[in-house]
């Protein structure tokens, strides 16, 4: 049997994660410093846990109706009208999802059809491609770069919007590259897409993670939130990787189509995880600004020992990553990940794993401990003075 004729050529033809890649190659290294996943080294906090074992106690555990349980999603509700100054009904504007990534997945199935263009600025979060090709439709990547703060501007949307064009893709706080979109950044984004019929999937996922600038969605701009899908879920900022929950919202008509393929493909996201999300939005702010808190420590350090062994790097304002550059090293962004491993055992990410104008930078991510932080820049110091 040859399965190349028989599976799917779209499947086939799109690349493993470059994050999980060297994710794997890590898990077989002996003594290996990680920094390798965008995974919160906190615990849930304990409310949250709690009151997910009250609901296990109490059997609740069958299904829920397919856009999630209705006290989850008026919180979910409440969360966007205080965060992002924003009014979704929770009943026809917002669907729990298992996990952002399901609600990326499913936005993008909601609105692409074949041939369909999708803005995509790079460097970013690996999904976004492959779930667009999966579509039929077409990345169209908008390279951002250094000098320009990693922020997407007008002068390098405007040329790539064409007819074709059904979406661009936002993900601030960005990953890999911690920058943030202020206010008047996205107001001249949003100026150039009033008029259109380009939809904006705005993934904010990391909303909550920013030090010294506000989280601003684009979503609260004048006259955006009617062409606007916002992505947000429980993964990052509540220490939640595992329970795997999300929430989407979107003017009505978007929304019904997104609840359609949810229904299809998952019928409901974990019910432990729906009650136990309710308390996490309802309660545990004070915990989340805790958690951003210790993050914002553990970038200054990491900026601070980055400098001090010489690697360039942008300053991060949101999100639980660096991207510094390794140009110097005239290595590639792979050579430099795999000898990094091999040699110091210490696994970070390439940046060409976020599309290609990641190329001569790597993913840091100081979601870990200070111990592991300061032992593995360290080492990585000790590899560029053996190399350079």
């Amino acid at each position: 049997m040859n399965y190349n004729d028989i599976l799917s050529k779209k499947a086939q033809d799109i690349k493993p994660s470059g994050i999980r890649k060297f994710f794997d190659i890590a898990a077989g290294v002996p003594d290996i410093i990680s920094l390798s996943v965008g995974e919160p080294d906190f615990k849930t906090p304990w409310a949250i846990r709690r009151e997910a074992i009250r609901i296990l106690e109490k059997g609740k555990t069958t299904y829920t109706g397919n856009s999630g349980l209705a006290p989850l999603r008026n919180a979910a509700s409440e969360y966007f009208k205080r965060t992002i100054d924003t009014d979704y009904e929770p009943d026809t504007e917002v669907v729990v999802t298992v996990g952002g990534s399901e609600a990326i997945d499913i936005a993008i199935r909601a609105l692409v059809n074949p041939g369909d263009e999708v803005i995509i600025p790079e460097p970013c979060f690996v999904s976004y491609s492959p779930i667009v090709e999966l579509t039929g439709g077409i990345p169209r990547v908008a390279e951002t770069r250094m000098k320009d703060s990693f922020k997407l501007n007008p002068d390098i949307l405007k040329p790539l919007i064409t007819p074709n064009t059904k979406a661009l893709i936002l993900n601030f706080p960005n990953n890999p590259t911690g920058a943030v979109m202020r206010r008047h950044e996205l107001e001249a984004i949003a100026e150039l897409l009033r008029g259109t019929d380009i939809i904006v999937i705005s993934d904010e996922i990391y909303s909550e993670l920013t030090y010294g600038v506000p989280h601003v969605s684009i979503a609260q701009l004048d006259g955006m939130r009617e062409r606007t899908i916002v992505v947000n879920g429980f993964s990052k900022a509540f220490a939640m990787t595992g329970w795997r929950l999300g929430f989407v919202a979107a003017p009505e008509p978007i929304a019904e189509q997104i609840l359609k393929i949810h229904q299809y493909a998952i019928m409901c996201s974990p019910t432990v995880s729906q009650y136990a999300a309710i308390t996490a939005l309802n309660d545990c702010i004070a915990e989340v600004r805790e958690m951003a808190e210790e993050y914002d420590m553990r970038r200054r350090l990491v900026l601070k020992s980055l400098e001090e062994i010489g690697l360039d790097c942008f300053t991060p304002e949101g999100a639980f990553y660096v991207f510094p550059s390794i140009k110097q090293t005239g290595l590639t962004s792979q050579e430099f990940c795999t000898r990094l491993i091999k040699e110091k055992s210490v696994a970070v990410v390439p940046g060409d794993a976020f599309g290609e104008c990641g190329e001569g930078y790597v993913r840091i991510s100081y979601a870990y401990s200070i111990k592991h932080l300061t032992t593995a820049i360290k080492r990585i110091g000790e590899f560029l003075e053996e190399i350079i």
